[in-house]
């Protein structure tokens, strides 16, 4: 029996192999589809595939075999990755001298091989897919592509599980970071919500006290400096809005009342411009996320009535149910929404660029918070404006 003898480029190949994170994983279904369709086509009793690791023959894949892996100094598939023809062919093992007294063939009859080398793009060998059969023989010319064409597939399954790895790996990464960053906001937004508020606070304080000795720019710039703080304000609990979403998601799922919940939701954005809202003409109960809703309502009814220059503000609310699925509708006569801006909007940080009602900026946080809310209950949203004459919103809502 002659050793297999490694390749001269080993090293690196051995990295190529444990890139792909196959050495001593399961048997995976794709894999065995694939040796058991061998097996057929070739009229052999066993097929394999197979991976070199340093110093054993990795079976990926075992079909008509017990064990999943051989030594490497008498593996048939250490022969074949040396080979630089498509396809390693041993017709009959007996009369090779470089297989005389090999175990395989002396205890396990095996006769007859024919491996074709796996080969990732960088040209290494990484293992084989192979054949094996307990008598000589030959293969077809259909039966050797066949097998050539099959291992092409085995090669393709092998480069989506690494992609898979890496995706993975980077979703773990992402994941992590994105948790940092909400620790990091919260922590930035709490720190930054006292001094904020102590500056508004000053800022009525040095009006009241000494508003009769500042100009009229004076006084400006203090209204300037309050307005600014309450923007800045305003900013940041958007942006803690944002980061907490998903664990408002995370709510319990609960049956209620609709209408019972947006006349909590209209009581609680305390209105005192002149308006009209309009709740659905029917009530429907609802089971599903109620913390995730009333925060997607907050959102669009706040907008309807920020984004409004008309001397009495309507909005219209409307509900029906289709199948599983809530759909809601809000609309208002406010100042409208710009073609260009409509599919940016839910976008983290994109604004419109007009002024509230207020003469305030938006922030560009809470329609990409109501998105995300959306999507996690298995909706999804969609806006139809006109500038000048209002907005509609409708999204959906499935019901748990």
């Amino acid at each position: 029996m002659i050793k297999p003898d490694y390749p001269v480029n080993e090293r690196l190949r051995l990295a190529a192999v444990k890139e792909y994170n196959l050495l001593d994983t399961l048997p995976e279904k794709e894999f065995d589809t694939i040796t058991k369709l061998v097996a057929s086509i070739c009229e052999v009793p066993i097929s394999l595939v197979t991976l070199l690791d340093t110093d054993r023959n990795f079976l990926k894949s075992h079909f008509g075999v017990p064990f999943n892996e051989s030594p490497r100094d008498i593996s048939f598939c250490a022969h074949a990755i040396l080979d630089e023809s498509e396809i390693f062919i041993v017709e009959d093992s007996r009369k090779d001298v470089r297989f005389e007294g090999n175990p395989l063939v002396t205890e396990h009859n095996a006769i007859f091989y024919a491996g074709v080398p796996l080969r990732n793009s960088a040209g290494y060998p990484l293992g084989t897919l192979c054949v094996f059969d307990n008598k000589p023989r030959k293969l077809s010319n259909h039966q050797q592509s066949a097998l050539k064409a099959l291992a092409s597939q085995v090669m393709n399954l092998f480069e989506l599980h690494k992609t898979n790895i890496q995706l993975t790996g980077l979703q773990n990464q992402l994941m992590v970071q994105n948790d940092e960053l909400k620790g990091f906001a919260a922590v930035v937004s709490h720190d930054m919500k006292m001094p904020l508020a102590n500056i508004i606070v000053t800022s009525d304080i040095l009006k009241a006290k000494y508003g009769e000795n500042l100009d009229e720019q004076g006084l400006k710039y203090l209204d300037y400096l309050k307005q600014s703080s309450f923007t800045l304000s305003d900013y940041i609990t958007r942006m803690l809005e944002h980061y907490e979403s998903d664990h408002i998601s995370e709510k319990p799922i609960v049956e209620f009342d609709l209408l019972n919940l947006l006349e909590e939701i209209v009581e609680l954005l305390n209105i005192d411009e002149q308006c009209e809202i309009n709740f659905p003409n029917k009530n429907f109960e609802i089971r599903s996320n109620r913390a995730a809703l009333e925060q997607i309502f907050l959102n669009l009814i706040g907008n309807s009535l920020k984004y409004n220059d008309k001397d009495v503000i309507k909005i219209d609310i409307g509900c029906k149910k289709k199948d599983d699925t809530f759909v809601f509708r809000i609309s208002d006569n406010g100042m409208g929404i710009p073609k260009d801006k409509q599919q940016s909007i839910f976008n983290l940080f994109s604004t419109v660029g007009n002024l509230d009602r207020n003469g305030r900026k938006g922030s560009g946080i809470g329609l990409s918070t109501v998105k995300k809310l959306v999507t996690n209950l298995g909706g999804s949203i969609n806006v139809d404006s006109t500038e000048g004459e209002g907005t509609t919103f409708v999204f959906t809502v499935k019901e748990a």
